[in-house]
C-alpha cells in the first residue's frame, strides 16, 4: 500500500473564529499545521503518494504543502465543490487519483501517533478501521465493536472510529457521486462481515472545536 488520502475538506464551524481564515486542515498544534503532521507520518512510514480533498479555502492547503517534495513525496490534490462532498462523496470523487490498489484514509482534523507503516502490508477483504477505546468524559456511545480480536461489528459498541481506515476500491464501486457520508457504507460492509478493525491505544484528539484544540496543545 503506498497511497494514501487526508480528508481535508471540513469547514470547521467549531473552530471558528480560527477557521473564518485558514481551513481547518491548517490549524495548528505547538505551531505546526494538523495536516503537516499527517504528511510528515505518511511520509516515514513509506507512503509515497498522498491524494488531499479540499473545499474551503482549499487554495491555502495547496500553497502550503505545494507538490510535496520537501518531503519526499508526490502531493496530488482533488477540489470539491463549496461546503464539500463529505467522507464518502470525497473519497469516490477522489478515486481517479487513488489508484486500483487498496489504499489509505486520515481525517485531517486528527492528532496521533499512530504508526501508519503498520497498514501498509495489512491484509484486508473490503476494509480494515483503526478504533480507539471510547472515552466517555468525550463520548457517550462507541462506534463499533469486535469480536475475535479482529473483526468489526455494530453490537456492543465499545469503541469509537479513529479516523484512519483502509479501504479496497471495491467498496466504493457501486457509489454515485454526490455529497454523503462513509459511515452509512462502513456499516453496510460490517453487516456482511466484511471488515476487520484493530486497536490504537496511543496518543490521538479529535481536533473538532477549540476547546479540544487548545486541550491538545496544552496536552502533548
Amino acid at each position: 500500500m503506498n497511497t494514501a488520502m487526508i480528508l481535508a475538506a471540513g469547514r470547521g464551524e467549531r473552530l471558528r473564529p480560527l477557521t473564518d481564515k485558514i481551513p481547518k486542515a491548517l490549524c495548528e498544534i505547538k505551531n505546526k499545521p494538523l495536516i503537516e503532521y499527517h504528511v510528515i507520518n505518511l511520509a516515514k512510514a513509506g507512503f509515497e503518494r498522498l491524494i488531499i480533498n479540499h473545499a474551503y479555502l482549499g487554495g491555502k492547503i495547496r500553497q502550503y504543502l505545494g507538490n510535496g517534495k520537501r518531503w519526499g513525496v508526490e502531493i496530488l490534490y482533488s477540489p470539491e465543490p463549496p461546503g464539500g462532498l463529505e467522507t464518502g462523496g470525497g473519497i469516490v470523487n477522489a478515486l481517479p487519483l487513488l489508484g486500483s490498489d487498496p489504499f489509505l484514509t486520515v481525517n485531517a482534523d486528527i492528532y496521533t501517533d499512530f504508526d501508519f507503516a503498520s497498514l501498509r502490508t495489512q491484509l484486508i477483504d473490503a476494509l480494515h478501521l483503526i478504533l480507539i477505546p471510547r472515552n466517555p468524559s468525550l463520548l457517550h456511545y462507541g462506534d463499533f465493536g469486535l469480536k475475535n480480536e479482529f473483526q468489526l461489528t455494530n453490537t456492543n459498541p465499545i469503541y469509537t472510529f479513529s479516523g484512519i481506515a483502509c479501504y479496497t476500491p471495491k467498496v466504493f464501486a457501486d457509489c454515485k457521486q454526490g455529497r454523503y457520508s462513509v459511515t452509512p457504507l462502513i456499516k453496510k460492509h460490517v453487516e456482511q462481515n466484511r471488515a476487520t478493525g484493530s486497536i490504537h491505544s496511543g496518543i490521538w484528539f479529535d481536533i473538532g472545536s477549540l476547546n479540544r484544540l487548545q486541550a491538545a496543545n496544552h496536552n502533548l
